[in-house]
């Protein structure tokens, strides 16, 4: 008797869960769609871009490079190139053996982005801490957002719920693609919940003005 009932409660569990995870997504998607652009010559100017970060190596030898981090940089050199953004948040995850935005920055200006166009962000923890830092350190309510476009949805969402004024543009996918959208999947029921609880950034600090 006992083992049914627990055998019928980890079943409700995973349905209920399967259910919130294509629920969440399809809400995702259908409330996102209009803000995502992929045509650089329909996207619209904004004074800032958020370049959202990720790991720039694939393994810790530091020999392979994440075409997500590398299409992401090209992303943002095209958006600039084109005038159509004026300055670039590089933000992304710090330690003191691992920082995301200087090497965003460093490959920035290797690209003809002058170092005075380009401003680090080194909170961006989680999507959630970049987005938070644009408009409570960084000062800005309109941005245009910079990553892949799974990412995209979700950092848009958040945005939305926040109220700002966002879009963005689509880096192409990168490599392992469906180990990324099954991540990602999970990663916006924990989003759910951080706005659900209203979750705030790790760390905010003092007002950083740009330009």
């Amino acid at each position: 008797m006992l083992y049914r009932f627990l055998r019928n409660t980890v079943v409700f569990f995973l349905l209920v869960s399967a259910a919130a995870v294509v629920v969440v997504n399809r809400k995702v998607i259908h409330d996102t769609r209009a803000q995502i652009y992929t045509d650089i010559n329909a996207i619209p100017k904004n004074r800032v871009g958020l370049l959202l970060g990720t790991a720039k190596y694939q393994d810790r030898g530091k020999n392979i490079v994440n075409t997500y981090y590398q299409y992401r940089i090209d992303a943002a050199v095209a958006l600039y190139m084109a005038g159509k953004i004026d300055y670039i948040i590089v933000s992304g995850y710090n330690t003191q053996y691992y920082n995301e935005p200087a090497m965003m920055m460093q490959d920035l200006i290797a690209r003809g982005v002058p170092a005075k166009h380009i401003v680090i962000d080194n909170a961006g923890y989680r999507t959630l801490d970049s987005i938070l830092r644009c408009r409570d350190v960084f000062g800005q309510s309109t941005f245009t957002i910079i990553s892949q476009q799974f990412h995209n949805e979700r950092a848009i969402f958040i945005a939305n719920h926040k109220r700002l004024h966002v879009v963005a543009f689509n880096a192409l996918d990168g490599d392992s693609f469906w180990d990324v959208m099954v991540r990602e999947k999970l990663a916006r029921i924990k989003m759910v919940l951080d706005l659900l609880s209203n979750r705030q950034a790790t760390y905010y600090g003092p007002a950083i003005p740009i330009g």
